[in-house]
């Protein structure tokens, strides 16, 4: 199942809700992401609750995504990975770098200063 993206503002943060496997090529993602800075959209949240794999592709898409995103001074936060996710997040010390939500609320309740 390919990296389905839809996105949405809520507040003064881009939702993307991803669903499907996040382990292959998806230029798409960045692109999104890429557009979306460009039109000054600085915090993001990435809604994984229907991402049941996280591969090795996944993960250093997600760290350039956040390396560009602050580079701008924006945020990319992370809401509500699965067990499996929270694992790969885990062994590859990636959930201290970025900051994992339960849900949507308790991920915008920082951005909303």
């Amino acid at each position: 199942m390919p990296l389905n993206i839809s996105s949405r503002v809520v507040s003064n943060a881009v939702i993307l809700d991803l669903s499907g496997r996040f382990s292959v090529a998806e230029d798409s993602l960045r692109e999104q992401v890429n557009k979306l800075l460009e039109e000054g959209r600085l915090n993001f949240l990435f809604n994984m609750a229907g991402v049941p794999y996280l591969g090795t592709w996944g993960l250093t898409e997600m760290i350039l995504m956040r390396t560009e995103i602050r580079k701008r001074g924006g945020t990319l936060g992370l809401v509500a990975p699965i067990e499996r996710v929270r694992e790969v997040l885990k062994i590859t010390k990636l959930d201290a770098v970025f900051p994992i939500y339960e849900n949507e609320p308790e991920g915008l309740k920082p951005l909303s200063n």
